[in-house]
């Protein structure tokens, strides 16, 4: 049992080793060492924005015709 669960581990960090990161571990200041990471997060907290904003409006809009229609 310890046998495998030294192999499973073995095999985890050689996967992990082959993984790319989203920082760079040779730049010194935090801005710049999570600057990918930092850009995708932001990428996608605006694209969920605008999502909502999307739903929102539609939501608005089905909910008043559905109202109208319904009187």
């Amino acid at each position: 049992m310890f046998a495998q669960t030294a192999k499973f581990f073995g095999e985890v960090r050689t996967e992990l080793a082959k993984a790319t990161w989203p920082w760079d571990t040779k730049e010194r200041t935090l801005a710049k060492r999570y600057k990918e990471l930092i850009d995708s997060t932001a990428v996608v907290v605006i694209g969920i924005l605008i999502l909502s904003a999307f739903i929102a409006f539609w939501d608005f809009i089905l909910v008043t015709v559905v109202g109208w229609l319904t009187r």
